[in-house]
């Protein structure tokens, strides 16, 4: 009964709703609150499965809801607002209603679930978490569609309540071969959870290419692993930390199972052996993982087997990326550093660019995209691109002799050869630098090189950046971890408490598609009123016998019980944290909508102040 009473507190009701389901965000069904058991598959899978049509149905309604496409490749038409008449991927169900058809939010507007268990019923335990800002909203229960219902509300717009929907769904004209079909397909959707789930336990893999230094593998393991086992340390059977009331009570909290997929060899050979570990042991999504040059592969993989890609860090995603569905990542690394040059060049407007990089696949790509982007502005530079085989004195001045004071230069340079440039008197020109490649502030550059250099500097200034970080170092500290690689161990935290929050809020609809769509969703919403929440706890932060309470509480749900013995912050950091908060990564602003897989879209120029250590901005964030 209290958890019932917990549970109905969080309910509201009054946002605007589109779709099949009701405005009016209502109460979890009694029935919905029974424990999960020990099932292979959601509650009323198997009835919604049961009145799909034959391949050719199912095939017809998937081009409707995808494409827009009707029977014989015909457009599918559909008019809004009373009158606004629109067709094919215009008015394609997918738009509004995603490909999980489990619903988005999107603003205010709320489009509510229409995959098949939700619109003709047969699942009691339906439940979609509609959240808007830090409000937990449910879906709310209707009596199940049948055919006729069905078709009055595509072509009609009626609910089988009898209410209209509303005017931003379109009246469709379909035939009743395209409405069985349509139904067919929705049936469909959503209906079994993805592979590498059950009732109890979710299986992940991260992967790691074989290009990654020892140490930095060791860096990124001892985070991830130290994420997932105290994630963990929360779980036990029937016995699930309460993240939400809704959670709690349909016992939707699983044990994680994590893999590490090493790669070795040859790029060309990954994707065999990710075929190989996946029959083995399929998994729900990669989580994380750390790559040092070439990607791709991995990135194919998902796209292949339709498995989640969920934030590595790697410093060149595929160019692909941007177009396909099944991988997130934090930015587009060494290309969207070339995409802020290119635009702060356009301002300088220097006689030429002369590009280094030394072979390695990270930097051609920047140097490549950076040329190419150079080669199509309006005021086109010339550019010089040159790979440096060796970092011998010799080798470095012949590819910088003939750089002269009106030319700039970009240096696509790892962190391990940027102490070679020590050999060097620093070249008459501009001189730039790939902050991501060399580690940004961090670069172990020549103090004569320090004065000169300027950086593409893809993260939040360091003064700001440190209020974001404070819960993520209060997290190392917790978990007894050093900070070692600022970024790498911070994208690593970023990624796991983000899959947390975003599968807590999921409940029982465990499918790949919607992962996807939540992250699309909540992105920016939950950055900003995270930061309002840590700057708030920590505001009102009071010291407790025996170790902390809300504030500390709040800094995780990765949370076990070393956390209470986290100290609290001093007021002087509380007022340091609340002044400066953007966001809660390295990055200063964080987002995503749909169809947008990059999301950190800016960067700054910054020089070395005086000491050395220091960097001091030029630009404002440049989101080219």
């Amino acid at each position: 009964m209290i958890l019932a009473q917990a549970l109905r507190r969080v309910v509201v009701s009054g946002l605007l709703a589109v779709g099949l389901s009701t405005s009016v965000f209502a109460a979890m069904p009694a029935t919905a609150m029974a424990v999960a058991g020990d099932r292979t598959g959601p509650p009323g899978s198997e009835h919604s499965l049961s009145g799909v049509g034959s391949p050719q149905e199912v095939e017809l309604g998937r081009e409707i809801y995808l494409e827009g496409m009707g029977a014989n490749g015909k457009p599918i038409t559909g008019v809004r607002f009373g009158g606004v008449e629109l067709q094919g991927a215009a008015v394609a169900c997918v738009s509004c209603h995603r490909r999980s058809g489990l619903g988005s939010v999107e603003g205010v507007d709320q489009v509510l679930p229409i995959a098949g268990r939700f619109t003709f019923g047969g699942d009691q335990h339906a439940l979609v978490s509609m959240n808007f800002r830090n409000i937990k909203n449910f879906n709310q229960t209707h009596e199940p569609f049948d055919a006729q219902s069905f078709a009055a509300a595509i072509r009609d717009g009626k609910h089988v309540s009898g209410r209209d929907l509303s005017p931003i769904m379109p009246r469709f004209e379909l035939s009743d071969a395209e409405m069985k079909g349509l139904a067919s397909y929705l049936r469909t959707l959503s209906a079994k959870w993805s592979p590498g789930v059950d009732a109890r336990v979710i299986h992940f893999a991260t992967v790691i290419t074989p290009d990654v230094s020892p140490q930095r593998k060791q860096v990124f393991l001892e985070t991830i692993k130290a994420a997932v086992n105290q994630k963990n340390g929360n779980f036990a059977p029937r016995m699930r930390t309460m993240s939400t009331a809704a959670e709690m009570m349909m016992n939707t909290n699983r044990f994680w199972d994590l893999a590490v997929w090493e790669l070795q060899g040859e790029p060309q050979t990954w994707a065999a052996q990710l075929e190989e570990r996946y029959r083995a042991n399929p998994v729900f999504a990669l989580v994380s993982g750390l790559g040092a040059g070439q990607w791709m592969p991995v990135h194919d993989f998902c796209e292949r087997q339709k498995v989640a890609c969920w934030f590595p860090s790697v410093d060149a995603p595929p160019v692909s990326a941007s177009q396909d569905f099944y991988s997130l990542y934090f930015s587009d690394g060494v290309g969207l550093e070339a995409e802020v040059l290119a635009q702060h060049l356009g301002t300088r407007k220097p006689a030429r660019l002369i590009q280094l990089h030394r072979g390695d696949m990270t930097g051609r790509a920047g140097a490549a995209h950076l040329q190419g982007l150079l080669a199509t502005a309006k005021q086109q530079i010339p550019v010089v691109t040159r790979s440096v085989e060796g970092t011998d004195a010799a080798s470095l001045s012949r590819a910088l002799a003939d750089v002269g004071p009106r030319d700039a230069v970009m240096l696509w340079w790892p962190e391990e050869d940027v102490p070679a440039l020590g050999a060097l008197a620093v070249p008459k020109g501009t001189v730039y630098l790939s902050a991501r490649m060399a580690d940004a502030e961090h670069a172990p550059l020549p103090d004569a090189w320090k004065s000169a250099v300027r950086l593409v500097y893809p993260y939040q200034l360091p003064e700001k950046r440190g209020a974001g970080l404070f819960y993520f170092n209060s997290w190392l500290k917790v978990v007894k971890l050093d900070l070692r690689e600022e970024v790498l161990q911070s994208e690593v935290y970023f990624a796991m408490s983000y899959l947390t929050e975003t599968l807590t809020d999921m409940l029982d609809n465990v499918h790949v598609d919607y992962l996807l769509e939540r992250a699309e969703n909540m992105l920016s919403l939950r950055e900003g009123a995270k930061a309002e929440d840590e700057a708030r706890e920590l505001s009102t932060a009071r010291y407790n016998k025996g170790g902390v309470g809300g504030a500390q509480g709040a800094m995780t749900r990765l949370a076990t019980p070393e956390a209470r013995k986290s100290p609290r912050p001093m007021p002087g950091q509380t007022a340091q944290v609340m002044a400066k908060r953007e966001g809660t990564t390295v990055y200063p602003r964080l987002s995503l909508a749909p169809g947008q897989r990059f999301a950190s879209k800016g960067a700054f120029i910054v020089h070395f102040a005086a000491d050395g250590k220091a960097v001091v901005p030029e630009s404002e964030w440049i989101v080219p």
